[in-house]
């Protein structure tokens, strides 16, 4: 148990003590407690000047803002650069991608190209070719029409209305072949 003990002061600091006391609002033991600890914490001396202690506390404070600061830079120019790079050149707005797709100039009067060459440039075929295609395609338009004139909507008395489509086994994998053939 603690028990009281006592400390000879001036009147004046007594005082003085007493209004502190009275703006913290409690006992006269636990002000000067919190007074104690603070000084303690803080690392403060009474013995050493204030300004000494503050600047050596904001030099300490000033290298860890700066060791942020700079870990920071680091992660932007290692990490969020490159990866802002990459989305930029995704969406062709960066430098890079603008260098690639610019083309060469090259006037065609002085182009040297075969026959199939400058059809394949100017996206041409020949109409034997085309005669063919149009005929796959026509062949494949009637096996679709003729395969969906044989779709037939059922509905069951009990549970949800489905298609059933009428195909002989042959047929299917003729439209199959079909598919796989042409296209």
């Amino acid at each position: 148990m603690d028990g009281f003990g006592t400390i000879r002061l001036h009147h004046r600091t007594i005082k003085r003590f007493r209004g502190f006391s009275r703006k913290f609002g409690k006992s006269y033991s636990e002000t000067m407690e919190a007074v104690m600890d603070f000084f303690e914490w803080h690392g403060i001396l009474p013995s050493k000047r204030f300004a000494d202690q503050i600047n050596k506390e904001e030099q300490k404070t000033r290298k860890r803002v700066e060791a942020a600061i700079a870990i920071i830079r680091n992660i932007e120019k290692n990490q969020t650069l490159p990866t802002n790079i990459m989305l930029e050149a995704l969406f062709g707005k960066h430098e890079i991608v603008r260098q690639r797709e610019e083309p060469k100039l090259i006037e065609r009067k002085f182009e040297k190209l075969t026959r199939d060459e400058w059809n394949k440039k100017e996206d041409k075929i020949s109409r034997i070719k085309y005669d063919r295609l149009k005929r796959r395609y026509d062949r494949a338009q009637e096996l679709f029409e003729d395969a969906v004139t044989k779709i037939n909507r059922v509905e069951p008395r009990f549970g949800k209305p489905y298609y059933r489509i009428d195909i002989g086994a042959t047929e299917l994998s003729r439209l199959k072949r079909v598919l796989e053939k042409d296209y």
